[in-house]
């Protein structure tokens, strides 16, 4: 069997102290709440994919504000294993606005508090994400280095 590399970089999104969660629906064989994430594209740095693929799933324009750290994990296709890292970062948008998008199976998103995204999301990966993410989250704010910031909705 091949084994397949495959590296994705996503967004722990935080706004007002709640959490962006998708809810994906793919053909009802795959259903849950999720947190937005996608391959990295050639030429790109993994910073740009994270910020794209959270544009492109949930409509949000969020900024890096720390490296959270990579999750592991892997599954079968009918080519092979596919080893499967993704690259976690905290960012912060500007205001509570989503817009899922249907095109890529997501029919639902919003912004949660912290014990109810981490009960929502699907994979334990994702909730190891949350709790070391939210962790550094309360850290900078207590810091001083989490400032609100305003921005459009788009």
């Amino acid at each position: 069997m091949n084994e397949i590399h495959a590296t994705s970089c996503g967004g722990l999104v935080i706004f007002r102290g709640k959490i962006l969660t998708l809810y994906k629906n793919y053909r009802s064989r795959y259903e849950g709440w999720v947190l937005p994430k996608g391959t990295v594209e050639e030429g790109e740095s993994h910073e740009e994919t994270a910020v794209r693929e959270v544009r492109e799933e949930s409509g949000v324009r969020a900024d890096i504000m720390k490296y959270i750290g990579a999750s592991h994990y892997s599954f079968s296709v009918p080519e092979g294993e596919v080893q499967k890292e993704v690259h976690w970062y905290l960012m912060q948008a500007g205001s509570y606005y989503s817009k899922p998008q249907w095109e890529e199976y997501f029919v639902d998103s919003g912004y949660y508090k912290y014990h109810e995204a981490y009960h929502l999301l699907k994979f334990s990966n994702e909730r190891q994400i949350l709790e070391k993410g939210y962790a550094i989250y309360l850290d900078m704010k207590k810091a001083g280095l989490w400032v609100p910031r305003q921005s459009s909705a788009t």
